[in-house]
């Protein structure tokens, strides 16, 4: 624990900042700033034992002596806390030889608490630091943590200096950093040697789907749309064929408009579907687009592409700024969208872009009452029966809902609190949910992802008793037992409910008549992998080749997985011949003459489709890319490539 007078040795860092850029006197300012910016109290050491991602190995506070280090405290459900990881990303980049950020890792909810949980959460939130488990709160402690997110800055010297909590890191830390890091460079203190990490993305192969947030089925054809959130598109799929038609997005981080081909998302998440236009919710870009079906063009309906920094401010397109939307749903020319990052609910006008507060009144909490001052907790699913608005406020591990006409008042149906979750069924206040994330209402039912407790609940709208409905609560990816991991968005059509399985990055579907499960296998993959960068790039010694050689690919899978029949597994020369990949040998006839080639680069791409043999519909995309110097000389006629697919890992 920190001695009982950290209060006052830890400086609040805004206030810091504050005060010195106040001063009259530079000498005297700087002088402050270098007493102060030495720190009083020694960062307590992390203890042993702990689980760490993204590194190889534990860290110790006294090997990242000469580094500023930043520790972010955090838990991966909270919507402050993924507002602070852009900031970050800033900051690790603008300071990185001098700059060390630790995620600690101190988990609200019960699921958050196991390693592997946060490991997705990393890959799903792109985190390139360390991160350590701190599931017993000991760190959390130790520092003085009260909120999520609360960020403490150490000095090279490994003493504490400041702390921060909420969002704002970038404005608050980077015009600290240079006068910190300039005091310890002067001094001789400070290690620029770089720290090589082992990052969980570095170890995880491309799947065909990467952790699908929302689905929304069309009533009308059988189509079903796809939010493949951190591929930064949306996928669109013919129900009965299960194929992909069409991608919308070219699947790079970015807000660009434009054809379907060369569109920019940032981790879509929602879907709504109103005369031939489909509405997504762009979430790290706080932005509603617009997707016109029939013209395979995007635009921006609302929006300017910033974060909101103030509550309660309407607007019309990208005159107003939106707050992380998170799910979407279409009445009329009303398009509602669950503003997590508000903890509102918002209206939209489809034809004027105009956008205002519909219910929630920014505070997060619990408290029923009319709608615009009522208290929301991080909605994050939306549906409705037509005359009511039905959300998953997740923080609050509730469901409420609110009446789209009149004047009418947000009323809970399940959940009582910020810290009371659990997995229980039971009518009302009985009942307990843990995070939900996703609702969809169907044949007079209201079916509930039960997220955190890896279930698919229903509630009766009459009495608001709630029963399981589907998954037996553990995580995993099986259709019998039924076993989801994460679930978190719903959709509904002809008497099936689609479930997108967020960690398992893959859709479910589940007959409302039998209860049965399925995975959907989801066809024509080659559109899937159209303008994705290559997974690997290995780059071979030289070689000097014959005319008429040849490249020969030895392709070794794991025991349990083969490769995907109907979809076209290939290995291509660039700017020459292709071959399909259909077995664990494949030969490659080279097109370019070796006379030509010589001193110059042949590159050579596999892609490969292989699922497991014993699940139906989890599948593997690997891009691999080989680059070879040709070298002038007597050559080889053959060139030889081997290449062994990386499981999985987590499975």
């Amino acid at each position: 624990m920190l001695p009982a007078n950290i209060s006052s040795a830890v400086l609040a860092l805004t206030g810091l900042w504050l005060t010195l850029s106040g001063c009259s006197a530079q000498d005297r300012a700087s002088a402050q700033m270098s007493q102060r910016f030495r720190g009083t109290v020694a960062a307590p050491e992390f203890p042993e034992g702990m689980d760490w991602l993204n590194t190889s190995r534990p860290l110790t506070m006294a090997e990242l002596r000469g580094k500023v280090v930043l520790l972010d405290f955090w838990t991966y459900c909270c919507i402050n806390c993924m507002h602070v990881i852009p900031d970050l990303k800033v900051l690790e980049e603008k300071y990185r030889e001098e700059l060390v950020v630790i995620g600690v890792h101190s988990a609200k909810f019960a699921t958050e608490k196991e390693t592997d949980n946060i490991r997705q959460a990393i890959l799903r939130y792109g985190i390139e630091h360390p991160v350590v488990n701190d599931d017993q709160f000991v760190l959390w402690r130790s520092y003085g943590a009260r909120a999520w997110p609360t960020l403490v800055l150490i000095n090279p010297a490994g003493r504490i200096i400041g702390n921060h909590s909420g969002e704002g890191a970038l404005a608050v830390f980077d015009p600290l950093l240079p006068e910190l890091i300039r005091l310890f460079d002067k001094e001789g203190k400070l290690d620029r040697r770089p720290l090589d990490f082992t990052l969980e993305a570095a170890r995880e192969p491309r799947r065909i789907l990467a952790f699908p947030g929302k689905v929304l089925a069309d009533p009308h054809r059988p189509v079903l749309y796809i939010s493949d959130s951190n591929h930064n598109r949306v996928l669109v799929v013919d129900r009965e064929t299960e194929a992909i038609t069409q991608v919308i997005g070219a699947g790079q981080v970015g807000a660009a408009d434009g054809p379907f081909p060369q569109a920019t998302f940032n981790h879509p998440q929602g879907l709504a579907l109103a005369d031939g236009k489909l509405y997504i919710a762009d979430t790290e870009n706080h932005l509603i687009r617009v997707a016109d079906l029939e013209g395979g063009q995007v635009t921006t309906l609302i929006g300017t592409g910033q974060q909101a920094q103030r509550f309660n401010q309407p607007g019309t397109g990208p005159e107003v700024a939106l707050n992380s939307p998170w799910d979407l749903v279409v009445v009329g020319e009303r398009l509602f969208v669950a503003m997590a990052g508000f903890h509102q609910i918002w209206e939209i006008n489809i034809h004027t872009a105009h956008g205002q507060p519909f219910a929630g009144s920014g505070r997060e909490n619990i408290v029923d009452g009319p709608r615009l001052s009522a208290e929301l907790a991080q909605p994050s699913g939306l549906t409705t029966d037509g005359t009511t608005l039905y959300f998953a406020d997740s923080e609050v591990s509730a469901v409420r809902k609110v009446p789209i006409a009149g004047q009418g008042s947000v009323e809970t149906m399940v959940g009582t609190g910020l810290f009371n979750f659990g997995d229980r069924v039971g009518a009302g206040e009985q009942a307990r949910f843990q995070h939900p994330l996703g609702v969809s209402w169907a044949e007079g039912w209201l079916y509930v992802a039960d997220t955190y407790n890896n279930r698919l609940k229903v509630i009766d709208p009459g009495d608001y008793a709630v029963s399981n409905f589907a998954g037996d609560g553990q995580p995993g990816y099986t259709d019998d037992p039924p076993r989801f991991d994460e679930p978190g968005g719903l959709a509904y059509a002809d008497s099936v409910l689609y479930v997108a399985d967020t960690n398992n990055h893959l859709v479910r579907k589940v007959n409302l008549r039998t209860g049965a499960v399925s995975t959907m296998n989801l066809r024509n993959l080659q559109m899937a992998n159209a303008g994705l960068p290559a997974d690997e790039v290995i780059e071979l010694p030289p070689i000097a080749l014959l005319d008429g050689a040849r490249a020969t690919l030895i392709l070794e899978l794991p025991a349990n997985m083969k490769l995907l029949d109907e979809a076209p597994s290939a290995l291509t020369e660039s700017g020459g011949g292709s071959v399909p990949i259909t077995a664990l040998s494949t030969t490659l006839p080279l097109k370019s003459r070796a006379g030509a080639l010589a001193g110059s680069t042949l590159t050579l791409n596999a892609t490969i489709y292989a699922c497991f043999t014993d699940q139906t519909g989890l599948c593997t995309i690997r891009t691999v890319q080989w680059t070879v110097p040709v070298a002038a000389g007597d050559g080889q006629d053959e060139l030889a490539l081997t290449y062994r697919l990386p499981t999985p890992l987590g499975l």
